[in-house]
C-alpha cells in the first residue's frame, strides 16, 4: 500500500515498476516490474544508492521529483543504455521517512515495447517510405554484420549486394510504401555477415500515423531455412518416386538417380554397380581384402561433361577396401568422408587420376572436397555404391550432414529397388530370349520347294519377350510347310508355351493333316493345356497360320486361327493380301477353322508374319498391312534384303511387342522330274507298275535305283489293290531324293507289324521300312497316300 495523490491509498501491482528508497537514498525495494526495465534484479540493486542508476545530475532529478512529484529521469540500463523513464515519487505512510518510484504506465508499456522490438528472435526493421533504415533491432544487426549506427538513414540497396534476391526484396518495399497492404516475400540468399545460405520468409506491412497516411515500413525476417530443405527433400523424394525407375533398365535407372541429386544435393554424383548386377545375376560382394571391382555405370556433374569424373563410362575400377566406396558397400551404411581425411587422401593419392580429376577440373586447387558415400540396397541385397561429392568454397562452406545423408539414403533405396528390378527383368528377359531362341529353328533339313528368309525381333519394351514363333517344316512328295504362330502375353511363360504348341505343330505335321485340320487338333491342344495349369478353360491364348506348298501342283492350302493374313508379291510386281477366314483364336475351342487354296506361280513371295510387324499405337491394322504391301514391292536382291527392307520401314527403334517375319519364294518342279500312272484294281497291274517305274529310272539315269524302286512299288501297289480299291495311282518325284507314291481309295492308314513264321502276309511294310529312309502316309481327299523316300544314287 503507498499513498496515491489527495492521500489516497492505493494497490500497486505485482507486475508494476517501482523501487523503494529510504531517507539515506538508499534502495530497499525493487519489483519484478523494475527489473524488466532496466534489466538489475534485486539482489543486484538493494542496499545501494539510488544515484548509481541515474544516468545524468542525480541531485537535480531528485529536486524535480521531490518538487513536482514527477520527472523523466535518465536511467542506466544494466547492459549500458540510457533509458528514459517517466518517474512519480510517493511518500510511503509510517514512521520511517520512505519514498516509492514508479514508473507511469504508458511509458512503462513503451519500454516493454522496445524491449520486445529489440529483443525479438527475428530479424525486424523499419523504413521510410524511401527505403531508408530507421529502426533495427539486434537480430537484424547481427544479420547484416553491422551495428544499428551503420544503417540509420542509408538507402536499403547501399547496404546490401547487387543480386536478384536484394532487387526483389527492395521491390516489395516500394510495394507496401505505395500500396500501403502488407506482402509476404521469401528469398534464397547468403546473409552479408555469413557465409552459407539461407531461406528468409518475411513479412512487410505499412506504419501508419493517426491520419491514416503511411509513414514507413516494418518487417520481420524469419529464418526459415530448415523448412525450406525439409520442402526440398520432399519434393526431391517426390520426384524420385516419378523420375526413378521410369523403365525396366539398370543403365537408365543410374543415370535418373545422378540427374536428380544434381546440383541440389552434389556438385557430382556417380554410380558405380558389380558387374553380376549388369548382367542379371544375384549380386555377390565377397571378399573385399585386396579391393572390390564396380563398374561405372552413370555420372553427372554440374559442369557439362562431367571433366570430375575420373573413371569412364562403362569402365571397371577397383576400389581398395579402405576407401569410402568399399566401406559403404561392406558396411551397408553411408561413408562420410572430406579432404584431409587420411583414407580419402590415401586414395586419392593411391589413384592420381582421380585426385587430379577432382581437384583441377573442378575450376581451382584451393578448395576441399566433401564427399558421401551411399550404398545402393534392395531386399537385404547390395548392389552397387552412389557417391555423392561437394565443392567446399567460401561461397559453398557445408560438408554434408545427417540430413543429407538420410535423403541420400531415401533415394539411394529407391534407386536400389529399381536397379533390381531391372536387374531382375534383364535376368528373366535374357533367360526367356535364349529359351525363345532355342526353340527358333536353327536349321531347316533340306527342302526344294521354298527358298525362304526369316527375322525374329524380341520386343525391347518392359513387357518382355513373347510368344511368337515360326517353321518351316519339310513334308512328304516335296512339299514344305509354313507356320507363323504368336502366343498372348510375354515373358517365360509364353515362351514356355511357344515351345509347347511348336512341338505340337511339328507332331501334326508330321501325321500329314490338312492346315485346317491340323489347327482344330491344335486348338484342341491349347484348351487343355490351359485346363492343366489353371483349372479353368482360355487361360492360354495363341494365333497361328498354317499353309502348305506343293512345288509339284503349285497350289498353297492355308488356314488361320486369328492370325494377320499373308501377303503375296507375285512375279509381275503385284502385291495381294490372300483372303483366308480368319478363324477364332487357338483355346477358344467350339468353332471350325476354314482351309483357303491359291495358286502360286514360281518366283512368288508369300509373307508370313505377326501382328507385331503391322499393329502400333499409332497405326492401325489396315495402315500397317498396306505399309507392308509397299515395302514387299520395293526393289530387293535377296529375301534377306526383303526382311531388311520391310522391318526398317515398318518398325522402330524400339518396337513394342515381338516381331516374327517369314518370307518364302515359291519354286515348282519341272514335268519331267514327275511321273504318273493311274491303275485299276487289278493284281495283274503290279508287273506293269514294276515295268512303268523300270522305263522312268532308265530315262532319268539312275538305273541304280531301279531294284529296290521295283520292291517298294510292287509292296505298296499290292497293298492298293489289296486293301485299298479304286482309284489308284502311282507318283514317282525325282528331286534331291527319290520319292514313291501309292494312292488309293481307303481311308485307313497301315501300321507295321512283325509277321510270324507261317504267316503268308505282313512283311510288305517292314520291308518298305528297311529298304528306303523314310516313309509314310497322308490322308487325301479321296482316300490316303503312302510315300516312300529314298536316296539318289551318287551321280558319276
Amino acid at each position: 500500500m503507498v499513498n496515491g495523490p489527495r492521500g489516497k491509498e492505493r494497490v500497486v501491482p505485482i507486475g508494476d515498476a517501482l523501487a523503494v528508497i529510504d531517507a539515506r537514498g538508499t534502495l530497499t525495494g525493487w519489483s519484478e516490474g523494475a527489473r524488466r526495465l532496466t534489466g538489475y534484479t534485486t539482489t543486484e540493486v538493494t542496499g545501494r544508492p539510488a544515484a548509481e542508476l541515474v544516468a545524468d545530475d542525480p541531485r537535480a532529478a531528485w529536486r524535480e521529483l521531490r518538487t513536482s512529484g514527477t520527472a523523466v529521469v535518465a536511467v542506466r540500463h544494466r547492459d549500458g543504455r540510457r533509458v528514459e523513464l517517466a518517474l512519480r515519487l510517493c511518500p510511503v505512510a509510517g514512521e520511517r521517512r520512505a519514498y516509492v518510484v514508479t514508473v507511469t504506465p504508458d511509458d512503462a508499456a513503451r519500454a516493454l515495447g522496445e524491449l520486445a522490438f529489440r529483443q525479438a528472435s527475428m530479424s525486424m526493421s523499419v523504413f521510410d517510405t524511401e527505403q531508408r533504415y530507421l529502426r533495427m533491432n539486434d537480430i537484424a544487426c547481427a544479420v547484416m554484420g553491422q551495428p544499428e549506427a551503420e544503417f540509420l538513414d542509408r538507402y536499403f540497396p547501399d547496404t546490401v549486394e547487387d543480386a536478384e534476391h536484394s532487387r526483389g526484396f527492395l521491390r516489395h518495399l516500394q510495394i507496401v510504401a505505395e500500396t500501403g497492404q502488407p506482402v509476404h516475400y521469401e528469398s534464397w540468399t547468403r546473409s552479408p555477415s555469413g557465409r552459407r545460405m539461407h531461406a528468409w520468409t518475411t513479412e512487410m506491412w505499412p506504419l501508419r500515423d493517426p491520419a491514416d497516411e503511411v509513414l514507413g515500413v516494418a518487417l520481420a525476417a524469419f529464418d526459415s531455412s530448415e523448412q525450406y530443405w525439409a520442402r526440398q527433400r520432399l519434393a526431391m523424394l517426390n520426384e524420385a518416386a516419378a523420375g526413378i525407375g521410369t523403365r525396366l533398365d539398370v543403365v537408365r535407372t543410374a543415370r535418373e538417380l545422378a540427374e536428380l541429386v544434381v546440383p541440389r544435393l552434389a556438385d557430382f554424383a556417380s554410380v558405380d554397380l558389380l558387374d553380376s548386377v549388369l548382367q542379371g545375376d544375384e549380386p555377390v560382394v565377397g571378399q573385399v581384402d585386396a579391393g572390390v571391382e564396380l563398374r561405372r555405370v552413370a555420372h553427372h556433374s554440374l559442369t557439362a561433361g562431367a571433366p570430375e569424373a575420373a573413371i569412364g563410362l562403362g569402365v571397371a575400377d577397383v576400389y581398395p577396401p579402405y576407401s569410402p566406396p568399399a566401406r559403404a558397400l561392406v558396411t551397408g551404411l553411408p561413408v562420410f568422408a572430406r579432404t584431409g581425411d587420411p583414407d580419402l587422401d590415401r586414395w586419392f593419392g593411391r589413384h592420381t587420376a582421380r585426385s587430379a580429376k577432382l581437384r583441377t577440373d573442378s575450376g581451382t586447387d584451393s578448395h576441399d572436397l566433401a564427399l558421401l558415400a551411399v550404398p545402393l540396397t534392395a531386399r537385404g541385397t547390395t548392389l552397387g555404391v552412389a557417391v555423392f561429392v561437394r565443392l567446399l568454397t567460401p561461397e559453398k562452406p557445408d560438408a554434408f550432414d545427417e540430413d543429407d545423408a538420410s535423403l541420400a539414403r531415401e533415394l539411394a533405396s529407391r534407386a536400389a529397388v529399381c536397379v533390381d528390378n531391372a536387374r531382375r527383368y534383364t535376368r528373366e528377359r535374357t533367360t526367356a530370349l535364349a529359351l525363345q531362341r532355342s526353340l527358333l529353328p536353327q536349321t531347316v533339313a533340306g527342302q526344294a520347294a521354298v527358298e525362304f528368309a526369316s527375322r525374329y525381333l524380341p520386343a525391347l519394351s518392359q513387357a518382355g519377350v513373347g510368344g511368337d514363333w515360326f517353321d518351316v517344316i519339310p513334308l512328304s512328295g516335296t512339299r514344305v510347310a509354313l507356320v507363323v504362330g504368336d502366343v498372348v502375353g510375354h515373358g517365360l511363360h509364353a515362351s514356355v508355351t511357344m515351345g509347347r504348341l511348336r512341338t505340337a505343330v511339328w507332331t501334326l505335321a508330321d501325321v500329314d493333316l490338312p492346315p485346317d485340320e491340323l489347327l482344330t487338333h491344335l486348338d484342341d491342344l491349347v484348351g487343355h493345356l490351359g485346363t492343366d495349369e489353371s483349372g479353368e478353360s482360355g487361360e492360354i491364348g495363341a494365333t497361328c497360320l498354317y499353309a502348305v506348298y506343293d512345288p509339284v501342283s503349285r497350289r498353297c492350302t492355308l488356314a488361320a486361327a486369328g492370325h494377320p493374313p499373308p501377303v503375296v508379291l507375285y512375279p509381275d510386281g503385284r502385291v495381294e493380301v490372300v483372303e483366308v477366314s480368319a478363324g477364332p483364336m487357338l483355346g477358344v475351342g467350339g468353332l471350325p477353322f476354314e482351309a483357303t487354296e491359291l495358286e502360286l506361280p514360281e518366283g512368288a513371295v508369300l509373307a508370313l508374319y505377326t501382328d507385331g510387324l503391322v499393329e502400333a499405337r499409332d497405326r492401325d491394322l489396315d495402315a500397317g498391312t498396306a505399309a507392308l504391301c509397299t515395302a514387299l514391292a520395293a526393289p530387293a536382291e535377296t529375301l534377306e534384303d526383303v526382311c531388311d527392307t520391310v522391318l526398317g520401314s515398318l518398325l522402330p527403334d524400339k518396337p513394342g511387342d515381338d516381331v516374327a517375319l517369314l518370307v518364302a519364294r515359291t519354286r515348282a518342279l519341272d514335268a519331267e522330274q514327275v511321273a504318273v500312272w493311274d491303275l485299276p484294281a487289278d493284281p495283274a497291274v503290279v508287273a506293269v507298275a514294276r515295268k512303268h517305274v523300270t522305263d522312268q529310272l532308265t530315262r532319268w539315269g539312275i538305273d541304280e535305283a531301279a531294284f529296290v524302286t521295283e520292291l517298294v512299288v510292287s509292296e505298296l501297289v499290292t497293298n492298293a489293290i489289296r486293301y485299298g480299291g479304286d482309284p489308284i495311282q502311282l507318283r514317282l518325284i525325282r528331286d534331291r531324293t527319290l520319292i514313291c507314291e501309292v494312292s488309293d481309295a481307303s481311308s485307313t492308314s497301315p501300321h507295321l507289324r512283325r509277321a510270324r513264321t507261317f504267316d503268308e502276309g505282313g512283311r510288305g511294310l517292314l520291308l518298305v521300312a528297311q529298304l528306303t529312309d523314310r516313309w509314310g502316309t497322308r490322308p487325301t481327299g479321296t482316300g490316303k497316300t503312302i510315300w516312300a523316300e529314298q536316296a539318289l544314287p551318287p551321280t558319276p
